[in-house]
């Protein structure tokens, strides 16, 4: 039996508060709307209850946002991509920001286990003042269990139509991309941060940004395998490899909240479920 899941979810202002509204179709679900700092700042945990994919399930979700509204949006554990037999297991995540709203979206790492044929889409519209931030964490394979990735297919898609696309295969029988110094040498976690905005960053806001991160990854010790880069002017990438999830998710997480206090003036807030 396969899965085929939907939900949407709105945000919006009423009342001077950012207020979700959602939608579902199969199992996925959002939690009670929480608010931790400020009424402005919605956030929300995306739960699905099989806890994983396998071949020919489908989780499409479609997250919009209008006027000053800023969600946040995490998840309360991994996303496991489960062995797959033909068919893929596919997510695809469609972010439409209108207005000035903003939207982070900060789930939990991907894993892929071994076999797996998995497919991850991320989409983000923006209006020219709404602003984004997110992160994507896949981790391929266990292998502090003993359960490497040595077969399967993970296809990444991120992308901001018209604006940057970043899309990827990777084959776990690609020895020279898992491997090669040119690929991923070896190193089992890859991870990215991405600030995106509607229209083209100030100079000030783009170079602030990009020092920012250069300095807290000056310190880190995934300091070889990290880096920076502002593909066009409307997008700031850092990317880093790492043997495993947990040093590369600490590494993202303190850029996250360098650039949430530079870009936004907030502090660094985070959800409740990461310290349960």
């Amino acid at each position: 039996m396969t899965w085929h899941a939907r939900l949407d979810i709105d945000y919006a202002v009423a009342q001077q508060r950012s207020v979700a509204r959602h939608v579902h179709n199969g199992p996925l679900r959002v939690l009670q709307s929480l608010y931790p700092e400020v009424d402005a700042v919605c956030h929300n945990v995306l739960v699905h209850p099989p806890g994983g994919l396998v071949g020919g399930d489908t989780l499409d979700i479609k997250v919009t946002a209008s006027g000053h509204a800023h969600g946040l949006i995490t998840t309360p554990g991994a996303t496991r991509f489960y062995r797959s037999a033909d068919e893929p297991a596919v997510q695809r995540t469609c972010v439409i920001l209108a207005d000035q709203s903003r939207l982070e979206w900060l789930p939990l790492e991907a894993i892929c286990y071994n076999a797996c044929l998995a497919e991850n889409h991320l989409t983000v519209s923006l209006s020219p003042q709404a602003e984004f931030m997110g992160w994507d964490i896949t981790a391929l394979g266990l292998p502090g269990a003993g359960l490497p990735f040595l077969q399967g297919r993970f296809l990444q898609h991120l992308e901001v139509p018209g604006v940057w696309l970043e899309r990827g295969l990777l084959d776990a029988s690609d020895a020279r991309l898992m491997n090669g110094p040119l690929g991923l040498a070896g190193q089992r976690c890859m991870a990215s941060l991405f600030f995106v905005s509607g229209s083209a960053l100030q100079r000030n806001r783009r170079d602030t940004g990009l020092e920012l991160a250069r300095q807290v990854m000056a310190d880190h010790a995934l300091n070889a395998t990290a880096g920076v880069t502002c593909p066009n002017a409307q997008v700031m990438v850092l990317r880093v490899l790492a043997p495993v999830v947990e040093p590369a998710a600490d590494l993202l997480r303190l850029v996250w909240q360098a650039w949430r206090q530079h870009f936004w003036q907030l502090p660094a807030v985070a959800p409740r479920i990461w310290s349960t």
